[in-house]
């Protein structure tokens, strides 16, 4: 069976701080980064909380993208999630580079395969 989707689940350090902390920022890179990959952007959802911190969602019609940012550690969890022919490592390596990020950590899953095998994650210095 061919996959149904890949999933993208990336650990971002080093980042800079105060992009990590604009929410206006982050919305932008991630609508920018699902269309660049060749989604359809659906809806749009972020949250800045206080003291400092960025949650979001990007829906596509092939599936999502996330980020949890953490400013003051210079650290995000993103995740990249589409179905069909998109490749989710554009729009992964779009935010990465965007947020300014030094190192990363990043694990691809195949989606609707059966169980699920997690690879062997990838660590690069930016």
């Amino acid at each position: 069976m061919e996959t149904m989707g890949r999933h993208v689940i990336a650990e971002l350090w080093d980042c800079d701080f105060d992009k990590l902390n604009s929410l206006e920022l982050i919305e932008e890179v991630f609508v920018d980064a699902a269309l660049k990959s060749g989604a359809e952007v659906r809806e749009v959802a972020f949250h800045k909380f206080a003291p400092q911190g960025v949650s979001g969602v990007v829906i596509i019609s092939e599936s999502h993208l996330t980020i949890h940012s953490f400013p003051e550690h210079g650290y995000a969890s993103i995740d990249v999630y589409t179905c069909g022919d998109l490749d989710p490592t554009i729009a992964a390596n779009y935010i990465a580079e965007s947020l300014g990020s030094k190192k990363r950590e990043t694990i691809e899953v195949p989606r609707g395969m059966g169980p699920v095998r997690v690879g062997q994650s990838t660590v690069s210095a930016i």
